[in-house]
This record gives C-alpha cells, structure tokens and sequence, in this order.
C-alpha cells in the first residue's frame, strides 16, 4: 500500500506581511483536510477536491469567495480537476455565483462526455444537478472591491498573482498509488469579461497522470497557456528529470521565452513532491509521512507533526 501525499499551493506572487499568517493557515487546513481523506483509504480525487474547497472558502485567496473582480465588478471563476487513473478530466470557466466552482469541475468529469463547460452552459449544467446559486455579491470581499477600484482606470490590467491572489491548487497521490490534480481560480484583477485563463484548460492550470505525476500551476495565467505549463513539466519528468528538476526547468522555460512568472506544486506516482516558484513568494503546504510542511518564501519552510494512523 502506498503511503499517501498531498501538497497545495495558494498562489504565487507577492504576499502582504500583514496576511502572510493568514495564506500559511490557509494552506495547512487545506493540506490537512485532504490528508484526513487519504489517510481514511479516500482517493485523490476527492482529497485534492476538498482541499480546494477550503481555499474557495477563505477569503484569502482568489477562488470561490474572495475571488478578484473583472472589468465589470463580477466575479468569474475557471476551475479543473483531473483524475491520473484515466486521465478524465472536468473544468468549468466564467462561472458566477457558484461558491466552489472546483465541486461543479468534478461533476463535469463525473456527468458528462465533456471536459470543459463555460459561462451559461456551466450554470445551466449545475442548476440541472442541484448546486444552488448565491448571491453574486456573496462572493466578493471589500479587498477585492478595493483592489477593483484602484485598478479601473489603470492603463493595463495588472496581474492578480502581483498581489498574492493566484490560482489555488491541490495534488495527491492515495493509497492505490493513483494521482489527481485540483486548481481553482479567480483570474486575473480587472480581467475583460469573459476572460478565460490557464486554470480551466487541460495541461496549462493542471494536468495528472498515473504513470508520471500530478502538478497543478499558479501565476500568469496568458504565459502558462503559452507554454501549456503543466504538460511541460511532466515532459521533462518523462525525459527523465527529477521533480525539481522538471518544475525548474519549466519554469525558466516560461520565463526565458515568454517573460511569464509563476509557481507549481508536483507530486510524481511515487510520491516525491516539489513546490517552485520564479514569484517572489507561493503559499504551499504538504503532507508526507507524518510531516506537515509549509512555507511562503523560498528556504523559509515550516515542518509539523501530524497524525499518520491509517
């Protein structure tokens, strides 16, 4: 039996002193709250969707509530999911009102012969399988208005993750030795309406595989998509990286070439995980054997104990 590992991620770029307490407690519930299904004998799908869960609701981090606003005061959300076994995957983009996208993103795997439903399409999905609607303004916290108004005249629209509000994600393996990957996503601050980023689309905001690994990715979303993120690094695992070796290279590779910065987080099928970053910072938690690791800037990781009874 394999010994199960999970590690999240909450979002590359720059985090405020003020609420970096606040990102490392979110990351560790989420981490734990995933752990908690593996340990019990769950699958990883359902661990790297709940883990999510916890992010989508903490106001910290821009997925689900907390989400930053578009162009127009909205809240949009992109999410995916992807199952390592048969690489099945569901993902859902520009959804409103919707308070945990990333459940709506499992149903689309779950439900339908798609991977990627969108805007209407994705409301009329989820109302046909039960989800309630919320309140639009349910979702939308005072920072993220702020941030929204400061950002209405601006001369470009700025990156979210500049602001410590990037894509949020989960990656695990269970028991069985299957992999899954989560992420979930707000997008980017004053984005145009209908903007769909990285998160939603297979192999750029995450991709998993049985026989390499999961990985799910923060930062900007454009340059992830330009480089399909996700399925380069697990190129580079199958050309024989290791882990970081992978996460480095595919990140410099997105740097060099398209002067885009973000983060990952990268579990392979036999359980070593990485957690990267070209951003200044990354919020990111794992769980493996019996240690919970954490940490926000690079060599400034936290370790705990925690409960491994299987």
């Amino acid at each position: 039996m394999m010994k199960p590992v999970i590690v999240v991620h909450g979002g590359a770029g720059v985090i405020r002193k003020e609420k970096e307490s606040g990102y490392l407690s979110g990351v560790k519930r989420a981490a734990l709250r995933g752990y908690d299904i593996l340990k019990q004998g769950g699958n990883a799908v359902t661990a790297v969707e709940e883990a999510v869960v916890v992010f989508e609701n903490d106001p910290h981090f821009n997925a689900g509530y907390g989400s930053v606003l578009n162009e127009d005061g909205e809240v949009e959300m992109d999410a995916i999911i992807m199952d390592g076994r048969d690489l099945t995957s569901g993902a859902v983009s520009a959804v409103k009102c919707i308070a945990n996208p990333i459940k709506l993103a499992r149903l689309v795997m779950e439900k339908t012969d798609h991977i990627l439903l969108t805007c209407k399409g994705a409301s009329l999905f989820a109302k046909a399988q039960g989800i309630p609607e919320v309140p639009g303004e349910q979702l939308i916290t005072e920072f993220s208005r702020e941030r929204w108004k400061k950002n209405l005249k601006s001369a470009s629209n700025p990156v979210a993750c500049q602001f410590g509000l990037g894509t949020v994600g989960a990656v695990a393996v269970d028991t069985q030795g299957n992999v899954a990957s989560a992420t979930s996503t707000g997008g980017i601050i004053n984005k145009m309406a209908g903007r769909v980023g990285d998160t939603a689309c297979i192999g750029c905001g995450g991709y998993a595989d049985n026989n390499i690994g999961a990985i799910s990715t923060t930062g900007h979303g454009e340059s992830i998509m330009k480089v399909t993120l996700a399925r380069l690094i697990l190129h580079y695992m199958e050309k024989g990286m290791s882990t970081e070796e992978a996460a480095d290279a595919g990140l410099n590779y997105m740097k060099t070439r398209v002067d885009g910065y973000g983060g990952v987080i990268f579990v392979n099928n036999s359980g070593e995980w990485t957690a990267k970053f070209s951003t200044e910072q990354m919020s990111w938690a794992a769980v493996k054997d019996g240690q919970l690791q954490c940490g926000i800037s690079t060599g400034e990781n936290k370790t705990e104990p925690v409960d491994t009874s299987l």
